[in-house]
């Protein structure tokens, strides 16, 4: 693999994290209101939150508004790291496939394997951060603790909750940027843009918008019943009825959150909140394709400029 497909995966890279973090901290308020009513089942036929205003109505009548962004911080550097060794290895992987087949174009069911591969990674090794933004998240208004006093609350295991369905839920971005490469690369075929050239093809901002929202909102659909098990796992607040054992012990599995929202809620209960998460990580989404096809070129400038600085620095050294 040539040095410059290698600078082409950091860049694709570089510009998906940032993206990324914009996207998160423009959206993060609402993002908090969707994690706090995804989190909550309904006990003894109550329920706290009845829409996903009433999260927010709640921040406003106690005067906790700037609450909606505990966990931000947390948030953008587990969002930063997520991206960037997701779109570093969606790439990486893409390119290495080409080399070794002589394939000049990946097929639909090659890209779905790939992008579940990064997806991987990126969940391990950002597991622990979006384990404790989660908990920041949906702890009381006003009382989210710090990032190491948050993972320090538990084990090492604690910190890997959901790890299991978040490596299931690599089929989301699998499914999402499959569907996003296959309908870009069209368009693009479409308005005779591809280039064979330097620097990666880019989209308009309205076209990357309208791709990534279509999608996102398949993925989403397709995966939301285990987002939702996901986001109680690594709820920091237990349910009301929760026996002192169980309460003492806060631990959650897939089996006990299938079965809570089964007796509790029914088939529907699966699918508590669907809309607003279409609505915030649909347009998340969007927001983060749309900056990152936007500043990609500017990324790539970057990042060939810098390497093409370090390889000029020793002979400089040497001639001085």
């Amino acid at each position: 693999m040539s040095v410059s497909a290698d600078l082409e995966s950091i860049s694709e890279a570089t510009s998906g994290a940032i993206g990324a973090v914009v996207s998160t901290t423009i959206l993060y308020p609402l993002d908090t209101c969707k994690a706090k009513y995804q989190a909550e089942i309904r006990a003894h036929g109550r329920r706290r939150y009845r829409k996903l205003s009433d999260v927010l109505w709640e921040a406003i009548s106690s005067k906790q508004v700037l609450s909606l962004y505990q966990g931000l911080a947390t948030k953008n550097l587990q969002s930063f790291f997520a991206q960037f060794v997701y779109f570093y290895g969606y790439s990486y992987f893409k390119r290495l496939y080409l080399a070794k087949t002589g394939s000049k174009s990946i097929g639909t069911k090659a890209n779905l394997v790939l992008a579940a591969a990064a997806g991987a990674c990126t969940a391990i090794v950002t597991q622990p951060l979006d384990t404790a933004s989660s908990r920041m998240q949906t702890t009381a208004f006003g009382k989210s603790k710090g990032l190491w006093e948050t993972l320090a609350e538990g084990s090492w295991s604690d910190a890997y909750d959901g790890l299991g369905i978040s490596l299931l839920l690599t089929s989301n971005p699998a499914i999402q940027y499959t569907v996003f490469d296959q309908l870009k690369v069209r368009l693009m075929q479409k308005q005779n843009k591809i280039e064979t050239g330097s620097s990666p093809e880019a989209l308009s901002a309205f076209s990357a918008f309208i791709l990534g929202a279509l999608s996102k909102s398949i993925a989403t659909v397709l995966t939301y019943p285990a987002i939702r098990c996901k986001v109680m796992i690594q709820a920091a607040d237990t349910n009301d009825d929760m026996d002192k054992k169980s309460k003492r012990k806060s631990r959650k599995t897939v089996s006990s959150v299938l079965r809570a929202i089964w007796q509790k809620e029914g088939v529907l209960g699966f699918f508590k909140g669907l809309q607003a998460q279409i609505f915030k990580t649909v347009l998340s989404s969007a927001l983060l394709l749309m900056i990152k096809e936007k500043i990609s070129a500017t990324t790539w400038v970057l990042v060939l400029a810098m390497s093409r600085y370090q390889l000029l620095k020793p002979s400089r050294l040497k001639s001085g």
